[in-house]
């Protein structure tokens, strides 16, 4: 039954794992938490809070980070968008008087309160925009293409205002291809638009499933509260060691120059499907919990992990009350897997 079970799931997911990979998969994630900070010291305050530099963020660029306790463990992580507005200086358009943070529901209270507690003493003013802004992700190398941001520039997180068909809204640049913010009464019409470009709407499975090959931890699910950037493999995309002073960057930072963590993120390869949260054994010992799962057309049963340091790469690790044997890999998935 569980060999029947992987078979119907893998041919479930395989066509739209072809146009994630090949084509362009369309998603809608309006759920996501969205914020957005306007006022003169938007970029100060929150340079002070989050692990990355946002002192020289300009308009239409972004930053991926994250915000932590005092003991730098994570609160959540987020997506920063610069973008131009009303009361920009005379002769600057490059200016970013709004800030957009885009972030996982699970750390949306958290972000909120964080801002809230810290800002006073700032030009700084808070909005909620999670119910106002639909969210709609293009993924796959047509995405640009059927988004109409073949213009846009090739860095992540890269941002611009562009039209379909009616509908404004702010195309921006993904690992995997475009996202589209646009007021919530045209999330439809917009979805529509895109359809009718050629974009193929995709589960929620498919994309997980293209995540986790492409090993990137979602907060929530595999990296928690208990959570360093280091161990998460975050420090490249979401840590500057070079800016000045955030909340919890001196253990980060003391982390990162000197010591080595007990934890890494890494990928399993499955001998049988998994859940979220069964436990990792390597012998008697617990070593860590599956995280994200999915059934891969081209890695068969895959899960991501934050194990101790001992589970290393080629590892042999038990999952669950099944013990069934799963191998530690690094990660991304590699195509030797296929």
């Amino acid at each position: 039954m569980l060999d029947a079970v992987a078979a119907t799931d893998t041919d479930l997911t395989g066509a739209e794992h072809r146009t994630l990979t090949e084509g362009c998969g369309l998603l809608d994630r309006s759920e996501r938490g969205k914020l957005a900070l306007s006022g003169a010291g938007a970029v100060e305050f929150l340079n002070g809070q989050v692990t990355n530099e946002l002192a020289d963020v300009r308009s239409g660029e972004g930053r991926y980070a994250a915000f932590l306790t005092h003991k730098g463990k994570m609160l959540g992580d987020l997506r920063i968008l610069a973008i131009t507005g009303t009361g920009t200086t005379a002769g600057d358009e490059s200016t970013a008087v709004e800030l957009l943070l885009d972030t996982e529901r699970a750390a949306l209270q958290e972000l909120f309160d964080m801002i809230r507690r810290f800002k006073v003493g700032y030009d700084v003013e808070l909005h909620k925009r999670t119910l106002e802004r639909g969210l709609l992700s293009l993924i796959g190398p047509e995405s640009a293409r059927v988004a109409g941001a073949e213009s846009l520039p090739d860095a992540e997180h890269a941002n611009a205002p562009v039209e379909l068909d009616g509908t404004t809204a702010l195309a921006i640049r993904t690992d995997v291809g475009i996202d589209l913010l646009c007021d919530a009464p045209g999330t439809e019409r917009l979805a529509a638009a895109l359809r009718a470009r050629g974009a193929q709407p995709v589960s929620e499975q498919a994309a997980e499933c293209v995540r986790i090959e492409r090993g990137r931890a979602r907060f929530g699910i595999d990296i928690d509260q208990t959570t360093m950037p280091q161990e998460a493999g975050l420090n490249e995309r979401a840590v500057s060691f070079t800016k000045g002073c955030y909340v919890g960057q001196e253990t980060v930072a003391r982390l990162h120059w000197r010591g080595k963590p007990n934890r890494h993120l890494r990928g399993l390869r499955l001998s049988a499907p998994a859940s979220t949260g069964d436990q990792l054994y390597l012998g008697e010992r617990v070593v860590g919990q599956v995280g994200s799962f999915a059934l891969s057309p081209h890695h068969g049963a895959i899960a991501l992990a934050l194990v101790r340091r001992e589970a290393e790469p080629g590892a042999t690790v038990l999952v669950g009350d099944s013990a069934a044997p799963a191998e530690v890999v690094e990660l991304p998935f590699s195509t030797s897997g296929a």
